[in-house]
C-alpha cells in the first residue's frame, strides 16, 4: 500500500508544483509597478537656463602661448646727451613718473661748458651792440663812412647768432649753467628699465639707455604662431587673452600684426595683440594665453557647452519639450569653442536643451 502511495502521489505532486508556480509568476507580473514619467519639480524648473538649438556658422577657437609686453609705440628711451657722474638717482622700476619730473643728474664739464659759451655769446652781444651804436653816432657827425656802419651790424648779427645757438645748446641738454645735466622724464608712465646707478660715468654713444618709461594704458600680447596655424588667423579677428595671474578675467582684443616671417630658430610666426590694461593690471613678461576665434562659412547645429553630459563614452543632452516631457538624447559633437559646442547630430534646430545643472535631471532619469 506505501510503494502504491509513493508511485502515483509523485505525478500529482510534480503537476501541483509546476500549476502553483505559474500562477506565481502570472500573479507578479500583474502586481508590477508601471514607472511614472519623470517630472521637473517646480523649484527646479525655475532655476534652470533652457537655450534653444540654431545653427549658425562655426567658430574655431585657436589658442596660442604668449606673453605681455610694452606698447612700443608708448615707449621712451631715454639716453645721455652728455658726457659725465650720474648722482641723485631717485627712482626704481616700477615707479610711476610724470611728465618733466627729475630722475637723476649727471655733473659734466660739456655742460660747464655750454654755460661758459652762453655767457661769452652774451658778452659778444653787448660788446657788437655798443660798437654799433658808436658807428652810428660817428656817422651822424661826418667821422664813419656807411661801410663802417655795415661792418659793425654785421658783427652784431653774428654775435646774436652765436648767442642763439648756445641758447639752443644748452636748452636741448636742461637748460642748466650750474654745471648739471638734469635727467627728466619726457612723458607720464611707468620707469620700466633703469640702467645707470649713482657714481657711474656715462657718455652720449652709450648703446643702452639710462631709463626707459612706458605708458601701461595699453599693452601688447605677442603671440607664437606655428606653421600649420598660419592660414587660420588674419588681422583684425577678435582674440581672447587670459593669464596665469588673473584665470577668471578674459581680456579683450584684436589682431594687430601678423609678422610675415618664420623665426629660422623656432619655426613660429610671431602675432601681436593691442589691449586695454586697466588698473594697470597687466605686467610686462607676463605669461598670456591668447584665444583667436575664428569664423568659417560652414554652418552646423550650435548649443550651449554646459548642456553637454559625458558618461560612458558618449555625449548627452537633456531636451526639454515640457514639464512632464524630459529626454536624454545622445549627440554627436562636431568641435567645441569655448561656450558653444557644434553637433553633428541627435538634436535639431528648435529644440529646447537644458543649460545649466542638466546632470541633475540626467541622473533623476537614469536612477
Amino acid at each position: 500500500m506505501k510503494n502504491l502511495l509513493n508511485k502515483h502521489s509523485l505525478p500529482v505532486i510534480a503537476t501541483g508544483l509546476l500549476l502553483l508556480s505559474f500562477y506565481s509568476c502570472h500573479s507578479n507580473e500583474n502586481t508590477e509597478e508601471v514607472r511614472e514619467p519623470y517630472v521637473v519639480p517646480d523649484s527646479l524648473m525655475k532655476t534652470l537656463e533652457v537655450d534653444t538649438v540654431k545653427m549658425q556658422n562655426i567658430t574655431y577657437a585657436i589658442k596660442f602661448n604668449g606673453a605681455v609686453d610694452f606698447n612700443t609705440d608708448k615707449v621712451s628711451n631715454i639716453f645721455p646727451l652728455v658726457s659725465g657722474v650720474v648722482q641723485n638717482i631717485n627712482v626704481m622700476p616700477g615707479d610711476f613718473v610724470k611728465v618733466g619730473q627729475v630722475l637723476g643728474l649727471v655733473k659734466s664739464s660739456e655742460m660747464a661748458n655750454y654755460s661758459s659759451s652762453l655767457t661769452t655769446a652774451d658778452a659778444n652781444v653787448r660788446l657788437a651792440k655798443k660798437q654799433l651804436d658808436q658807428q652810428q653816432d660817428l656817422f651822424k657827425s661826418g667821422l664813419a663812412s656807411k661801410v663802417d656802419i655795415t661792418s659793425a651790424e654785421v658783427n652784431y648779427e653774428q654775435a646774436v647768432a652765436a648767442k642763439t645757438a648756445a641758447q639752443r645748446v644748452l636748452s636741448v641738454n636742461g637748460n642748466n649753467t650750474s654745471g648739471d645735466y638734469f635727467i627728466k622724464s619726457p612723458t607720464d608712465g611707468f620707469l620700466v628699465q633703469k640702467n645707470v646707478t649713482n657714481g657711474m660715468a656715462i657718455r652720449p654713444d652709450n648703446s643702452a639707455p639710462m631709463f626707459t618709461v612706458s605708458n601701461l594704458k595699453n599693452v601688447w600680447v605677442e603671440a607664437n604662431v606655428y606653421e600649420e596655424n598660419i592660414s587660420k588667423v588674419h588681422e583684425g579677428d577678435s582674440a581672447d587673452i587670459t593669464t596665469i595671474s588673473y584665470p577668471d578675467k578674459v581680456f579683450k582684443g584684436r589682431v594687430n600684426k601678423l609678422m610675415s616671417v618664420i623665426d629660422p630658430n623656432t619655426k613660429v610666426m610671431k602675432m601681436r595683440v593691442i589691449i586695454d590694461n586697466p588698473n594697470y593690471i597687466l605686467k610686462p613678461q607676463m605669461f598670456a594665453t591668447v584665444t583667436v576665434n575664428n569664423t568659417e562659412n560652414d554652418k552646423a547645429i550650435a548649443i550651449p557647452s554646459s548642456a553637454l553630459i559625458f558618461d560612458h563614452s558618449q555625449y548627452y543632452v537633456i531636451v526639454v519639450k515640457g514639464k512632464k516631457d524630459v529626454q536624454i538624447r545622445p549627440v554627436d559633437v562636431l568641435s567645441t569653442n569655448g561656450k558653444t559646442t557644434y553637433i553633428k547630430s541627435g538634436v535639431t534646430p528648435g529644440d529646447r536643451v537644458v543649460a545649466s545643472d542638466a546632470i541633475l535631471i540626467y541622473g533623476s532619469l537614469n536612477s
